[in-house]
């Protein structure tokens, strides 16, 4: 037999669609997909024949332990890593349940192996470990960042399932990506698939972190994204001055700066000194004053990491720009890339920019379709503090 090589028409790359195999037919996978990395269990099964297509989704399905952790203001990680013990097994079999699968339809497992938080995702990478040695499956181990990118290749929805706009194409290559979430904010740009550079970071607080924070001195309801976003509606965004943080770096970010700016401002609004405590200041503000900081607030921590997406897609002029994370569904960020960059984006269904397995299933499939090495299920080990 000849081994089949797919080439990609495009200026930008070329390369083998799984010729080791030594195969003149097309392979499909399906992967069942596991996410455990801070408070949402999850698993999907996704299966794909032709990268050039897209993915097609399954099933996915996610037990988040959010109501747990709301009274605090964040995720407590023992809290979540508890969840997922008793979640992760019930969540996996209804995620083949609806799929109408079985073990024997799946041709490998995925799984979250960092970054995230190291007790939640012991469980994950455990469950996945133990299933790939009992089912005799092939395991691929998922970088949870880069797998938030993924789930815009993800462009069909299976039989049994329904109520999901997905984007008609996949994303074409070069492409720019812009991940921001609660954990994550970062600028990557790929060449092709697996062949990416990071362009830069936060170097402290996330953008949603950031904003989670901002919530609690408001007094509004975790998460803060959100909160802060509904009430910015009527607040006045450029009432509050607050800074954009400079680095060294020309593509990376800091939260930090305008996070504190917030914190002194809400002080001076309501006659207040440093010494004051952030967590009863939202008894201090008016609703005017809140909405005003909100709005303020969303307007600089959007603008901080558009500036770089826009000044990132002039330099490295990629054929398409992507977005991934739950900060994707911020009507803001949309406003703001919408005005200000010339091409469009295409958005993937929002129930799939926050944490989930169907992205970390499509990372895996595509690493398997397109030849990329396993996972040893006996030795992989969880990494917190993975980085792209």
């Amino acid at each position: 037999m000849i081994p089949l090589v797919w080439v990609e028409v495009d200026l930008y790359f070329m390369y083998k669609y799984r010729a080791e195999r030594g195969c003149d037919t097309v392979v499909t996978m399906i992967i069942l997909g596991i996410e455990t990395s801070c408070d949402e269990t999850s698993a999907s099964v996704v299966e794909l024949t032709d990268p050039m297509i897209g993915a097609t989704l399954h099933s996915v399905v996610t037990n988040s332990s959010m109501d747990l952790h709301t009274v605090y203001g964040g995720v407590v990680p023992e809290i979540a890593a508890r969840s997922h013990i008793e979640a992760i097994i019930p969540v996996i079999e209804q995620s083949l349940g609806h799929a109408h699968m079985t073990w024997d339809d799946i041709d490998a497992i995925g799984v979250t192996y960092g970054a995230g938080l190291g007790g939640c995702l012991l469980v994950g990478v455990m469950t996945a470990r133990t299933l790939a040695i009992t089912k005799d499956k092939p395991l691929y181990a998922i970088n949870h960042v880069e797998a938030h990118i993924y789930a815009n290749f993800i462009t069909q929805a299976g039989p049994h399932l329904s109520g999901y706009m997905l984007p008609e194409h996949i994303p074409s290559l070069p492409m720019l990506g812009l991940i921001v979430s609660g954990g994550h904010s970062q600028l990557v740009t790929w060449q092709g698939h697996f062949d990416y550079r990071l362009l830069g970071q936060t170097h402290d607080d996330a953008i949603g972190e950031a904003f989670d924070k901002v919530a609690k001195i408001l007094g509004l309801p975790y998460p803060g994204g959100p909160s802060v976003s509904k009430l910015a509606l009527s607040g006045d965004a450029y009432a509050f001055a607050f800074p954009k943080a400079k680095m060294p770096g020309a593509y990376d970010f800091s939260f930090s700066g305008p996070k504190t700016a917030v914190l002194r401002a809400a002080q001076a609004a309501c006659g207040k000194d440093f010494t004051f405590p952030s967590h009863k200041l939202s008894d201090e503000l008016s609703e005017a004053q809140k909405a005003d900081i909100a709005a303020s607030f969303q307007r600089i921590a959007v603008e901080t990491v558009i500036d770089k997406a826009i000044q990132a897609y002039e330099e490295f002029q990629p054929t398409s720009v992507v977005i991934g994370g739950g900060v994707a569904a911020s009507p803001e960020l949309r406003r703001q890339l919408a005005e200000r960059l010339p091409i469009t984006i295409t958005y993937q269904d929002q129930k799939l920019m926050t944490d989930n397995a169907a992205m970390v299933a499509t990372l895996a499939c595509y690493q398997a379709v397109l030849g990329q090495p396993t996972a040893d299920p006996f030795s992989l080990d969880p990494q917190p503090g993975l980085s792209m």
